[in-house]
């Protein structure tokens, strides 16, 4: 057929070209294999199953004993030494080791954590607003989206003021590399840059994690540094490890959707008028439709651990299946009439945060709560806000990131 998901170029085509290609494997009886192509600086195995439909990629995230996210959970996998210098990212493990570091870090997102988090985002919000009032519009990424999340994350961490701005360029860095690769020459330079700057944000927060055992603060690297009532703590590398897990899930997922969202409400005027007619009402249903709609993070790679039948397929030890989110989100099965933008759907169901299980998004309501509070400031100080012109988009097979996008008010 037409459609190669292995081939990078298959996500250089226009994002209609890609959905009219993911509608046309849902209509297959089953799953299709792609043989892996080789990528610069990536380990490359015999291929995958492309997991499209909803169905399937709930099976598969519900199932980790049979699915499972060891060895990596990205495709193509990274090369051995990745691990070895920055550590394992919890997204990586399966249990007992996930259960562990998902049960000490868990306390940090309970919803009293969040509710303390409330004015301080509100805080971070207004202070946005402000400058995009006083500078004037330019990229809405850069002045809004960007902004928001690493705030919130400094916040949690307690990172001091002089530090935010490198953690914001080291994050951006990190996120660049997810993209398509045009080039060996660009990859290198790349993976250079990338290496550099999670090695920088891993010393970063691994100094103030001891700085915190000596003294601890009510910030999260405290929660996590010192020891829970079961006596567990992170140590240094997972510390390191889940600092830049939160960078990348914290960080894009609701930058990514800010992003996209702005420019939903711009191309569908009805739902936008719909919204700020009882934002109350509508805000928390317009939250899960954006992440529905665009699926910030678009696929995650799974092992399967033993033989085993899905919809008829039989699958081998060892075989490796990738969920696709995006596909999943757009399945008229269960979303009917998917590709239009509905804040009054049931959009529940979706898999944007990823599908259930316990890999579900450790920081969904938080970027939940960022959306909502960010959204009622814009609409309400600015409500002529819009986009202009096309966003331009990171050219990447997993992370659906907008790098600009001009908007005026």
């Amino acid at each position: 057929m037409d459609v190669d998901l292995a081939d990078l170029d298959f996500w250089r085509k226009p994002l209609k070209e890609r959905e009219a290609a993911f509608a046309r494997l849902r209509e297959r009886e089953l799953p299709v294999f792609f043989p892996e192509k080789k990528v610069p600086f990536l380990r490359s195995g015999k291929g995958f199953y492309a997991l499209v439909r909803h169905a399937d990629v709930v099976e598969a995230s519900r199932n980790p004993k049979i699915f499972a996210s060891e060895p990596a959970v990205t495709n193509p996998e990274p090369p051995g030494w990745v691990k070895q210098v920055f550590g394992e990212s919890m997204v990586n493990m399966d249990d007992p080791r996930h259960a562990r570091l998902r049960r000490i870090v868990t306390r940090s997102f309970s919803p009293k954590m969040l509710a303390g988090l409330q004015s301080d985002i509100e805080a971070a919000c207004a202070r946005i607003v402000d400058d995009v009032v006083r500078d004037g519009p330019r990229d809405f990424v850069t002045q809004v989206a960007a902004r928001l999340p690493i705030h919130v994350i400094c916040d949690m961490l307690d990172v001091p003021s002089e530090l935010r701005e490198q953690v914001h360029r080291h994050a951006d860095i990190s996120t660049a590399y997810t993209g398509v690769r045009p080039s060996l020459a660009r990859s290198v330079q790349l993976a250079g840059q990338n290496m550099l700057a999670l090695l920088a944000l891993q010393r970063m927060v691994i100094k103030l994690g001891h700085e915190r055992v000596a003294k601890p603060a009510g910030d999260l690297v405290s929660l996590l540094v010192n020891a829970n009532p079961d006596g567990e703590r992170l140590t240094d590398k997972e510390l390191g490890s889940f600092f830049a897990l939160l960078l990348v899930a914290g960080n894009e997922t609701a930058r990514n959707t800010m992003a996209h969202g702005i420019r939903l409400l711009t191309e569908h005027p009805a739902q936008r008028e719909l919204l700020v007619s009882d934002f109350d009402a509508h805000i928390n249903g317009a939250v899960e439709e954006m992440v529905r709609y665009v699926s910030p993070i678009m696929q995650f790679r799974r092992t399967v651990t033993a033989d085993h039948s899905l919809r008829g397929l039989e699958l081998r030890k060892g075989d490796k299946v990738v969920l696709f989110y995006g596909s999943a989100n757009r399945d008229e099965s269960v979303f009917p009439d998917a590709d239009t933008f509905d804040i009054t759907r049931d959009s529940k169901p979706h898999v944007g945060f990823g599908g259930p299980g316990p890999h579900f998004c450790l920081g969904a309501n938080l970027a939940r709560q960022e959306l909502r509070t960010m959204f009622r400031e814009l609409l309400t100080r600015l409500p002529g806000i819009r986009s202009v012109g096309e966003p331009e988009l990171l050219l990447s097979n997993f992370d659906n990131s907008v790098r600009t996008q001009a908007f005026t008010f």
